[in-house]
């Protein structure tokens, strides 16, 4: 089975019920509509080169349909990243995957202020050319038995690469990760198993889909179980998908911590009381994220983990089996182990290693790219470049990226621990990013990055009380905006770039 037959079968199955709420461009959308509707693209994208086809439109109905009238006409999305540096993520893209035509929006462009790339087409301009007759091919097309339609769309096979995301760059350039359609659906499959997900959900998507998160959970996983889906383009309007959690009452949500850090804020009690799940991912979730939000909704934040080489979710907490502070139990198909980062041995319960996944979710591998695919792909395992450790139960701990770990007098300190420590200590809603700089004599030493002043000696104090002097942080520097990646992830080398500067001009 591939994504678009999926889509296909949920379409023929639900033809009169509600696929998309779009609220940025006010369209409702049935399945039925959105078949055709992904019909009508497919025929329209066929005209352009055969390969790869650029996608770089907001969550949106069109961008949900545009992916799927993609693989309808045998064309892979390559999903750009529009919220920062969208011209040069273009021409990266571009010169990357070696291809021209970029489907994006005018309206876009204008609020982004990006220039016309050579080779983007909008798909504004698309939709104004679709004729009576577009519509009525593809009317008469939806209406034929789902086995005769299949023949009419796109086949291939299921280790074919549905998509091409872009690693988020934020410790070395991006790198072209291949999806299959075989790694995606066994994702889904195994995600929404283990935390029971139906067609009687209703998803509030706010997440971009040129992030496999959004991707993933927001739109594949909503057209597989044949969902209602509540689309909204903008994640930091955190007031209006407050109200939409309010007025539209999904049943399931997903987002980064910093995303759920302005939904709280900005709600009122009782705005997600309709979500039976909320689950966190793409970085640590502090326990005081969690508490705020079971005591101002009564809601459970349930943390999972995942990267973009894994389709993404890895493991998941559930309402069934929860350990706050952990990243859950391995999903159901998918095999963890934890790996000596000097011996390559296993490792035993509770001992920090590097975390290795294996199954039919890791991806093909990165698109041209053998040197960095076997740097992190052997027998099948996958390194994440992520540090963690099983506990005897089988849930799995995050304890922050390999790169993240600093030497300080000859001990490995996490930096995401020193986090932790810290971030229960710091006042409400005061974001924290602590980096290593280099020292000519130490190796280097800890500055904490905080996002407001706040009493240094105090917090230290109390830090003393769960950490060794050496991962106490030296110094602190207030940057009022913690810069972010626009999946909500913290610009880890961005932060840091900032803060050396910083430290260069005060010595």
């Amino acid at each position: 089975m591939l994504l678009h037959q999926q889509f296909v079968q949920t379409a023929k199955k639900n033809p009169g019920k509600l696929a998309i709420k779009d609220k940025t461009t006010k369209r409702d959308v049935t399945y039925e509509r959105a078949l055709i509707g992904a019909l009508i693209l497919s025929s329209k994208f066929s005209r352009y080169d055969k390969g790869f086809l650029g996608i770089m439109i907001p969550t949106s109905a069109g961008c949900a349909l545009a992916k799927v009238g993609a693989l309808m006409s045998g064309r892979i999305p390559v999903m750009i990243n529009y919220s920062t540096g969208a011209e040069a993520n273009a021409k990266y893209a571009q010169k990357k995957c070696h291809f021209k035509t970029i489907i994006t929006s005018k309206s876009l462009l204008e609020k982004i202020n990006c220039p016309v790339v050579d080779g983007m087409v909008f798909i504004e301009d698309i939709m104004a050319s679709v004729t009576t007759g577009d519509k009525l091919k593809a009317a008469l097309k939806s209406k034929l038995p789902v086995g005769l339609l299949m023949n009419l769309i796109h086949k291939g096979e299921p280790d074919d690469t549905a998509v091409i995301l872009f690693t988020s760059g934020s410790e070395k350039d991006p790198k072209a990760v291949q999806l299959t359609h075989r790694n995606i659906l066994s994702d889904i499959e195994s995600f929404g198993g283990v935390v029971g997900l139906t067609g009687e959900d209703v998803m509030l998507s706010n997440l971009v889909f040129f992030h496999v998160f959004g991707l993933t959970v927001n739109l594949w996983v909503p057209f597989y179980y044949g969902m209602t889906n509540i689309t909204y383009a903008n994640p930091l309007d955190f007031q209006t998908i407050c109200t939409l959690a309010r007025e539209e009452k999904p049943t399931m949500m997903v987002g980064t911590p910093s995303f759920f850090w302005g939904y709280l804020s900005k709600s009122e009690p009782g705005d997600f009381k309709s979500l039976r799940l909320m689950v966190v991912g793409a970085d640590k979730c502090p326990d005081s994220l969690r508490n705020g939000f079971m005591e101002k909704h009564g809601v459970t934040l349930l943390e999972g983990y995942g990267a973009t080489e894994t389709s993404p979710v890895i493991s998941v907490n559930t309402l069934e089996r929860n350990r706050p502070g952990s990243i859950g139990p391995v999903i159901p198909k998918v095999k963890v182990r934890i790996e000596n980062f000097e011996t390559g041995e296993d490792c035993k319960p509770g001992e920090v290693g590097k975390i290795m996944v294996k199954g039919e979710i890791v991806m093909k591998g990165y698109y041209e790219d053998p040197e960095q695919t076997a740097e992190v792909l052997k027998d099948g395992w996958y390194n994440t470049g992520d540090m963690g450790y099983l506990d005897i139960d089988g849930y799995l701990w995050h304890s922050g990226r390999f790169k993240r770990f600093a030497k300080m007098g000859g001990e490995m300190v996490s930096l995401v621990k020193v986090e932790n420590v810290m971030e229960k200590y710091l006042p409400q809603g005061v974001i924290c990013c602590i980096v290593d700089i280099p020292d000519e004599k130490k190796g280097s030493y800890i500055v904490a990055a905080v996002s407001a002043e706040v009493h240094k000696t105090e917090i230290l104090r109390k830090m003393m009380n769960d950490l060794p002097s050496i991962a106490l942080p030296r110094e602190f520097i207030v940057l009022e905006s913690i810069p972010m990646m626009g999946t909500g992830k913290v610009d880890f080398r961005t932060v840091t770039k900032i803060v050396s500067e910083k430290m260069v001009k005060n010595q």
